[in-house]
């Protein structure tokens, strides 16, 4: 641990290592300094009724709050600053150019778990930088990516930030405005007795998740020979900052639901950087079959299943998608209006 270690002189080492990350140190300061205003906003308890107000439709229909706008607006005019070519964020339909002399792209979702905003569960801002290459750069893999990251607000502020040399955590000093040093290079336990995963959703999954789930849910008594705890906070920057520091495993997985076949979160704008983080600090992240960074992006907006933490028990969940669907007994079966096929006939109805 050094707490001596403040963010502006941790990007400096950076660049003095190598010089070719110093449009990415830029771009990482500048959202930093966003991170840094919208955080006193969200400070402002008595704006919350204000800032969770619906002002309009997302991209996919659903209602767009104050702080999404906002906080999209803060970090798009705060990258003008830093030399970004490409800027996407998941609160718009389509990427704009910034600056068309800059070297680098940055996929951001402005504010993740905007409708937290009332309950003061952690909500985060999250990016990732790429390398500006071709008409679209976010159409490559998340193995690309330079750098990638997440700003929290919560009972503190904190970035969490891998430059590809380890993950590492800066937390905000309320007094003095500096991001210091809270940890040295992050380390995910390899192995974990936690998970974080929405189980009303359970009679909708698919055979593999149930039968995953259902090992952990029987403890000791069963397979897996231990007791686990559910640790799930509907907040994804929450779980993904809980498991960074110490260790567990998050599930999203994709599901019989219309709409839900390939997951709910985008692969460019969440994904793909939490995928960073966790295999940056020894963890790794899967769609359930492949790992994450590996998947080619062909829509800006692509949704993707996500299950990452603790590299033991990721491999678990690989392990039972790749084997042959467990054959579960006809009581315990998912109603006929849930099953694959059945899906499939609905959808031409």
């Amino acid at each position: 641990m050094n707490d001596a270690l403040r963010l502006e002189s941790y990007l400096d080492m950076c660049v003095a290592r190598k010089a070719q990350v110093l449009p990415v140190c830029r771009a990482v300061l500048e959202l930093s300094n966003a991170g840094r205003r919208i955080a006193k906003i969200l400070a402002r308890g008595s704006l919350a009724g204000v800032l969770s107000g619906v002002v309009g439709e997302s991209i996919d229909g659903d209602g767009q709050k104050t702080m999404d706008v906002m906080t999209h607006d803060i970090v798009r005019d705060a990258l003008r600053e830093a030399g970004v070519k490409q800027f996407a964020s998941e609160e718009a339909l389509e990427f704009e150019i910034l600056d068309p002399n800059g070297s680098i792209a940055v996929a951001v979702d402005p504010l993740d778990g905007s409708s937290n905003i009332d309950t003061l569960a952690p909500i985060g801002t999250i990016f990732s930088i790429l390398p500006a290459h071709g008409e679209n750069p976010f159409f490559q893999t998340g193995r690309t990516q330079l750098a990638a990251g997440f700003l929290i607000y919560g009972p503190q502020t904190a970035l969490v930030l891998t430059i590809g040399e380890g993950t590492r955590i800066f937390t905000l000093d309320p007094e003095t405005g500096t991001y210091m040093a809270s940890d040295s290079n992050i380390a995910v336990p390899a192995d974990t007795k936690e998970y974080a995963i929405n189980s009303s959703n359970q009679r909708h999954w698919e055979p593999e998740m149930r039968a995953y789930i259902s090992e952990l849910i029987m403890g000791a008594g069963g397979p897996r020979g231990q007791d686990f705890n559910t640790r799930w906070l509907a907040s994804m920057v929450g779980d993904a900052f809980r498991i960074l520091v110490r260790g567990g495993i998050y599930l999203y997985p994709g599901d019989y639901r219309r709409g839900y076949a390939r997951g709910r979160l985008r692969l460019i704008y969440e994904a793909n950087p939490i995928a960073m983080l966790m295999e940056q600090a020894g963890g790794a992240a899967t769609d359930g079959r492949k790992p994450i960074l590996d998947i080619v992006p062909t829509d800006l907006h692509q949704r993707s299943p996500l299950v990452f933490g603790s590299v033991n028990e990721v491999a678990r969940v690989t392990a039972a998608y790749l084997s042959p669907a467990p054959q579960e007994s006809p009581l315990f079966q998912t109603r006929s209006l849930f099953r694959k096929g059945a899906v499939a006939a609905a959808s031409l109805i």
